[in-house]
């Protein structure tokens, strides 16, 4: 089965209600957008207007593979944009910023596609399934693009107060899947950390600018360089993270509670999740009434079966609810509490009849229509319904798919660079022997062995156990300074709580030792 093969494909509307205010100063506009995140959409217009981080408030995140529509609320400012990508519609005013709260559900409209004529079957049966039992109301695959695209869990960073492997993992480093002018423009941070006042080559680097004026001013405070991300990206990070601790906690509540018969897995990007096909009536009224605690310091418990559950998924992670603390920012950058229910029943579910599939020919397509409250994900509805057809996609089947946009974007590229030298026009080339100096670069820099660990392999290798993904964190020392000149020791503590106490043990050991060789030297002075 395949989803999303066009923006129509996926659809999604959102049902909304807010307090229209005729003086309010928050300009409320129905925006209308495909293949674009909601980050992403928000980010142009805030750069197409000259907006301040935090002028655009929305109340959720809508997926980028589809057609989305979703209020947003602009402060103190008209705008307007009618692309064929991104348009507005502008509906009135209120006096406040929008929040999860003026949402109140989202239908969706899904044209499920390369389904086998014998479909039909058990989809209504896996129908019926849902409709009795629900759908387990996990966080699915798009929540956890960071492991999808390389970066890890960028809040385990934070946990441990490495902020400059975070900032690392932010911005230095490119995806596989990314061909866009971001991925090259995070390829050269790779390949010039530490080097702040180096010149990008690249556009698309003004997201970056307020960080790197930070790290400019400030070459070791990487603290304050990550606090320039926008805060609504920054909440997010942790929110990730939290959303693969619940997934992993409901997921062993589940264990507790059924069989092993009624339960069965499905692979998603972080990992495997577990659905019920059936429970008891006791347990089901449990489950029907169930929450499960988004985790934070202050979580405390009433049911033991969610506190063993929790103390199991902690106890993974080499954590203790405590240890879900950022030290350095704990005012703006701190995990929140909250109950979210268990399970979700699609309402207003409506199966299509079966049609010829114009995209894969010799299978079949069908529309699935229903409405969820807001934070559920229709792709979990999907994948449940169609289970017994789906299966996740690989890196290399991504890949696979994109190539011959690539190439396409290759040979346009190529034809215009043609174009460039036969008119006499500025080749946009870099300059001679960069490339060569870059790699040279890049071979000092990196420490022994590190082209054959940062192969192919090694990121695949990466790629099966997506969930404790490393930090390809390189310090500052490292990048800068060639093989013979690096200190056995870096001149001043970076980043990392751990760190900072292991190199002020060093620098106190230090001391005694050239204290005791200038004694040592003393007397022969005095002979002399």
């Amino acid at each position: 089965m395949r989803i999303k093969q066009k923006p129509e494909d996926f659809s999604v509307k959102e049902s909304y209600r807010f307090d229209e205010v005729a003086s309010g100063r928050h300009r409320v506009y129905l925006m209308d957008k495909q293949k674009l995140s909601t980050f992403d959409a928000v980010t142009r217009l805030r750069d197409a207007f000259g907006l301040k981080p935090g002028a655009i408030s929305y109340c959720g995140l809508k997926d980028k593979q589809g057609r989305t529509e979703q209020i947003i609320a602009v402060d103190g400012a008209d705008v307007d944009m009618q692309e064929p990508d991104l348009r507005l519609k502008y509906l009135g005013r209120t006096d406040k910023p929008l929040s999860a709260a003026n949402i109140t559900s989202n239908r969706f409209s899904v044209t499920v596609r390369s389904l086998s004529p014998e479909s039909l079957g058990p989809l209504n049966v896996a129908t019926a399934e849902v409709n009795r039992l629900g759908v387990v109301n996990y966080f699915d695959s798009q929540r956890f693009g960071s492991l999808k695209h390389g970066q890890g869990f960028i809040a385990k960073d934070l946990i441990r107060g490495d902020f400059e492997a975070a900032l690392h993992n932010y911005m230095a480093a490119p995806s596989e899947l990314d061909r866009t002018e971001d991925a090259k423009v995070k390829a050269f941070w790779r390949e010039n950390w530490g080097r702040w006042n180096a010149r990008v080559p690249f556009e698309g680097t003004r997201k970056y600018h307020r960080i790197l004026k930070s790290l400019r001013d400030d070459p070791k405070d990487f603290v304050k360089a990550f606090m320039q991300i926008d805060s609504d990206y920054r909440a997010m990070l942790l929110f990730t993270y939290q959303s693969y601790l619940w997934n992993e906690g409901v997921r062993r509540y589940l264990q507790l509670l059924l069989p092993r018969e009624h339960l069965f897995p499905m692979r998603y990007q972080a990992g495997t999740l577990l659905f019920h096909r059936d429970a008891s009536p006791e347990v089901l009224r449990t489950l029907r009434d169930a929450t499960f605690p988004l985790l934070a310091p202050d979580t405390t418990f009433t049911d033991p079966k969610v506190e063993e559950a929790v103390t199991w998924v902690l106890g993974r992670e080499k954590l203790k609810l405590e240890d879900l603390r950022i030290e350095e920012e704990p005012r703006r950058l701190f995990f929140k509490h909250e109950e979210r229910p268990l399970l979700v029943f699609p309402h207003k579910l409506v199966i299509g009849r079966t049609q010829p599939d114009e995209l894969n020919r010799g299978n079949v397509k069908v529309n699935v229509a229903f409405t969820l409250p807001p934070g559920a994900y229709a792709t979990l509805v999907i994948k449940r319904l169609f289970h017994f057809e789906y299966a996740e996609d690989s890196v290399e089947t991504i890949r696979a798919q994109q190539r011959p946009r690539f190439v396409e974007a290759e040979q346009a590229a190529e034809r215009e660079e043609r174009e460039d030298r036969g008119s006499g026009g500025a080749r946009r080339r870099a300059p001679a022997g960069r490339e060569e100096r870059s790699a040279e670069g890049a071979r000092r820099r990196a420490p022994p062995g590190r082209e054959e660990r940062g192969g192919r392999e090694d990121r695949g290798a990466r790629e099966d156990r997506a969930p404790e993904v490393p930090s390809r964190h390189r310090s500052l020392a490292r990048q800068a300074a060639p093989e013979a000149q690096r200190p056995e020791a870096p001149a001043e503590p970076v980043g990392f709580r751990e760190r900072q106490r292991q190199r002020k043990a060093a620098k106190e050991i230090a001391r005694t030792e050239t204290a005791a060789r200038r004694a040592a030297k003393a007397p022969k002075s005095r002979k002399k």
